[in-house]
């Protein structure tokens, strides 16, 4: 859906929840708690909801109450369901991603809102249970941060963000400690199926495969110290296009953002990214905001933050 269809089709809160609840109970409603589809509905209108509806379990040892909202991230939202559906056509469609900012200006909302709305749909780009990269995979890393002077120090206070693509296959984007070996070989292992067929990489020391359980794959290097790009089809080209995408994202859209919350973003991008050709990236994005669950405000503001 676009943002016409979408401002078109979910003109009321009714309409929206109506939607929300084919997604959530495809097969017809259940209860919330115990999953008992013995469950009665009940008008039960305020003066922001005229057409509010709130469901009761029958079970005798149950007789919760729930709406279509209950347990998931829209879960005691005081933002009209229409504006939650119109920031998320915006974002899923943002190939470079919307700031927080804008969105307050497109929704007419405080600031607070838009940046806490915006964190609740990044929730749901989590990506989990994916399969492992296989077949060709490129692996390369960059660096967020603000610019030191000197070459000894230019990765001082960055952060390390590591790449991993499957060549016609799916990116992942992930906030690491730091550098060192052990860290990238870590998260490559939990990313990258053993059975790999061939890892192209950097020069980078830290790439050493010979000792892990990727030592039967073939290795592809490519020279960047010595200006190398690209030898054959040994490059690492494609997984450097998508921290291009990101960082003129960081740049151009966001200006500044929290590494605390660096990784939602890189969730964001890689679920945007891996998904570029979908035509029903809004609807699968919002079956997933029903399926998912609360992200209470406390959560994002518990420690303090730290800007890029």
């Amino acid at each position: 859906m676009n943002l016409i269809d979408i401002h078109e089709t979910f003109k009321t809160d009714e309409q929206c929840i109506e939607y929300l609840a084919t997604l959530r109970w495809p097969d017809g409603v259940r209860c919330v708690v115990c999953g008992s589809d013995q469950v009665r509905q009940y008008s039960s209108p305020t003066k922001k909801q005229t057409g509010r509806k709130i469901y009761q379990c029958q079970e005798p040892t149950c007789k919760q109450q729930f709406t279509a909202t209950s347990g998931t991230i829209f879960h005691d939202t005081h933002l009209p369901l229409t504006k939650w559906f119109l920031a998320l056509s915006v974002i899923v469609d943002a190939k470079k991603g919307i700031s927080a900012k804008q969105l307050q200006r497109h929704l007419n909302v405080g600031y607070k809102t838009a940046w806490y709305l915006a964190h609740r749909i990044r929730k749901a780009m989590e990506e989990t249970g994916s399969p492992l990269l296989t077949g060709t995979v490129e692996i390369d890393e960059t660096y967020i941060g603000g610019r030191t002077r000197g070459h000894a120090r230019k990765f001082q206070d960055k952060d390390v963000v590591l790449g991993i693509r499957q060549r016609g296959g799916q990116l992942r984007l992930l906030q690491l400690e730091n550098r060192k070996e052990a860290t990238l070989y870590d998260a490559i292992s939990q990313h990258v199926d053993k059975g790999v067929e061939r890892i192209m990489t950097d020069d980078n020391r830290a790439y050493n495969f010979k000792d892990t359980q990727y030592h039967n794959a073939e290795r592809g290097t490519i020279r960047h110290s010595r200006k190398e790009y690209v030898r054959g089809d040994i490059h690492t080209n494609t997984v450097e296009s998508a921290f291009s995408l990101f960082k003129r994202g960081l740049v151009g859209s966001y200006h500044q953002l929290s590494i605390k919350h660096l990784q939602r973003y890189l969730n964001e991008f890689s679920y945007r990214f891996n998904r570029r050709d979908t035509r029903t990236l809004f609807e699968q994005t919002l079956q997933r905001m029903a399926m998912g669950k609360p992200m209470p405000f406390a959560e994002l503001t518990a420690d303090e933050q730290a800007s890029v």
